[in-house]
Protein backbone atom coordinates (compact mmCIF):
# COMPACT_ATOMS: atom_id res chain seq x y z
CA UNK A 1 0.00 0.00 0.00
CA UNK A 2 2.84 2.45 0.77
CA UNK A 3 4.87 1.75 -2.42
CA UNK A 4 1.04 2.44 -4.20
CA UNK A 5 0.76 5.48 -2.51
CA UNK A 6 4.17 6.52 -3.56
CA UNK A 7 4.03 5.67 -7.11
CA UNK A 8 0.46 7.61 -7.25
CA UNK A 9 2.29 10.92 -5.96
CA UNK A 10 5.44 10.47 -8.21
CA UNK A 11 2.86 10.38 -10.70
CA UNK A 12 0.44 13.39 -9.75
CA UNK A 13 3.75 15.38 -10.01
CA UNK A 14 4.87 14.20 -13.34
CA UNK A 15 1.38 14.33 -14.77
CA UNK A 16 -0.18 17.48 -13.13
CA UNK A 17 3.23 20.20 -12.81
CA UNK A 18 2.40 23.53 -10.76
CA UNK A 19 1.87 26.61 -13.17
CA UNK A 20 5.63 28.05 -12.64
CA UNK A 21 4.42 31.08 -14.33
CA UNK A 22 2.07 31.98 -12.41
CA UNK A 23 5.03 32.32 -9.58
CA UNK A 24 7.16 34.39 -12.08
CA UNK A 25 7.62 37.79 -12.39
CA UNK A 26 8.69 36.78 -16.22
CA UNK A 27 5.66 37.38 -18.71
CA UNK A 28 3.14 40.30 -19.89
CA UNK A 29 1.82 43.04 -17.09
CA UNK A 30 -0.71 44.99 -17.50
CA UNK A 31 0.06 48.62 -16.16
CA UNK A 32 -2.65 50.18 -15.30
CA UNK A 33 -3.66 54.04 -14.40
CA UNK A 34 -4.51 54.63 -10.82
CA UNK A 35 -6.84 57.37 -11.33
CA UNK A 36 -9.67 55.42 -14.07
CA UNK A 37 -8.52 52.07 -13.85
CA UNK A 38 -7.85 51.72 -17.49
CA UNK A 39 -4.77 49.88 -18.53
CA UNK A 40 -2.70 51.87 -20.13
CA UNK A 41 0.25 49.59 -21.21
CA UNK A 42 1.86 46.22 -21.59
CA UNK A 43 5.13 45.32 -20.58
CA UNK A 44 6.69 42.25 -21.36
CA UNK A 45 8.97 41.41 -18.36
CA UNK A 46 11.68 38.69 -19.34
CA UNK A 47 14.95 37.29 -18.67
CA UNK A 48 18.52 38.03 -20.52
CA UNK A 49 22.07 37.42 -19.80
CA UNK A 50 20.90 36.40 -15.67
CA UNK A 51 18.91 39.53 -15.44
CA UNK A 52 15.51 40.42 -15.86
CA UNK A 53 14.24 43.51 -17.49
CA UNK A 54 11.07 44.70 -18.92
CA UNK A 55 9.98 46.92 -22.62
CA UNK A 56 6.33 47.97 -23.61
CA UNK A 57 5.53 45.29 -25.69
CA UNK A 58 2.07 47.53 -26.61
CA UNK A 59 -0.03 50.76 -26.06
CA UNK A 60 -3.74 50.84 -25.43
CA UNK A 61 -4.03 54.09 -26.74
CA UNK A 62 -3.24 54.12 -30.70
CA UNK A 63 -2.21 57.59 -30.74
CA UNK A 64 0.14 56.83 -28.76
CA UNK A 65 2.21 54.54 -30.23
CA UNK A 66 4.34 56.24 -32.77
CA UNK A 67 5.39 58.35 -30.04
CA UNK A 68 8.89 58.80 -29.36
CA UNK A 69 10.89 59.27 -26.35
CA UNK A 70 12.18 62.81 -27.04
CA UNK A 71 12.86 63.72 -22.80
CA UNK A 72 15.20 60.41 -22.45
CA UNK A 73 18.90 60.53 -22.55
CA UNK A 74 21.48 58.06 -24.49
CA UNK A 75 20.75 55.23 -26.42
CA UNK A 76 17.08 55.52 -25.87
CA UNK A 77 16.69 58.95 -27.34
CA UNK A 78 13.88 59.64 -29.35
CA UNK A 79 13.41 55.58 -29.76
CA UNK A 80 9.42 54.49 -29.68
CA UNK A 81 8.17 53.64 -26.26
CA UNK A 82 6.61 50.55 -28.06
CA UNK A 83 9.98 48.10 -27.84
CA UNK A 84 11.47 50.66 -25.41
CA UNK A 85 12.94 48.77 -22.58
CA UNK A 86 12.18 50.49 -19.37
CA UNK A 87 13.26 48.36 -16.73
CA UNK A 88 16.47 47.06 -16.99
CA UNK A 89 19.14 44.87 -14.65
CA UNK A 90 17.39 43.47 -11.68
CA UNK A 91 18.98 40.72 -9.93
CA UNK A 92 16.94 38.40 -8.18
CA UNK A 93 16.97 38.27 -4.56
CA UNK A 94 14.80 36.62 -1.86
CA UNK A 95 11.79 36.73 -3.03
CA UNK A 96 12.49 40.37 -4.71
CA UNK A 97 14.48 41.28 -8.02
CA UNK A 98 16.61 44.30 -7.08
CA UNK A 99 19.31 46.69 -8.03
CA UNK A 100 17.89 47.62 -11.69
CA UNK A 101 16.46 50.75 -12.90
CA UNK A 102 13.45 52.16 -14.28
CA UNK A 103 12.76 54.78 -17.17
CA UNK A 104 9.50 56.97 -16.88
CA UNK A 105 9.35 57.73 -20.65
CA UNK A 106 7.35 60.42 -20.06
CA UNK A 107 9.70 62.65 -18.51
CA UNK A 108 12.90 60.53 -19.68
CA UNK A 109 13.84 59.94 -16.10
CA UNK A 110 15.62 56.87 -14.32
CA UNK A 111 14.98 55.52 -10.76
CA UNK A 112 16.22 53.05 -9.28
CA UNK A 113 13.83 50.13 -9.03
CA UNK A 114 12.88 46.84 -7.75
CA UNK A 115 9.94 44.80 -8.43
CA UNK A 116 8.13 41.66 -5.87
CA UNK A 117 5.05 39.78 -6.53
CA UNK A 118 2.26 40.12 -4.22
CA UNK A 119 2.70 37.06 -1.54
CA UNK A 120 -0.99 36.44 -1.39
CA UNK A 121 -1.79 36.74 -5.33
CA UNK A 122 0.91 36.06 -8.32
CA UNK A 123 -1.23 37.64 -10.35
CA UNK A 124 -0.12 41.39 -9.12
CA UNK A 125 3.39 42.45 -9.50
CA UNK A 126 4.73 45.37 -7.02
CA UNK A 127 6.99 48.03 -9.03
CA UNK A 128 8.77 50.50 -7.03
CA UNK A 129 10.67 53.07 -8.90
CA UNK A 130 13.01 55.05 -6.31
CA UNK A 131 15.40 58.14 -5.32
CA UNK A 132 17.21 58.27 -2.05
CA UNK A 133 14.08 57.84 0.37
CA UNK A 134 11.71 59.04 -1.89
CA UNK A 135 9.94 56.53 -4.23
CA UNK A 136 6.43 55.41 -5.60
CA UNK A 137 5.20 52.02 -6.27
CA UNK A 138 2.64 50.41 -9.24
CA UNK A 139 0.77 47.19 -8.44
CA UNK A 140 0.70 45.90 -12.34
CA UNK A 141 -1.66 43.27 -13.32
CA UNK A 142 -0.59 39.92 -15.35
CA UNK A 143 -1.77 40.17 -18.70
CA UNK A 144 -4.01 37.19 -19.88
Amino acid sequence: MKHLLTTFSLLVVLFFPTNQQAQSVLGKWRTVDEDTGVTKAIINIYEEGGKVHGKIFRLFKESERDRLCTKCEGEKKNQPFEGLVIIENLEKETDEYTNGTITNPENGKTYDCKIWLDETNPDLLYVRGYFSFLYRTQVWKRAK
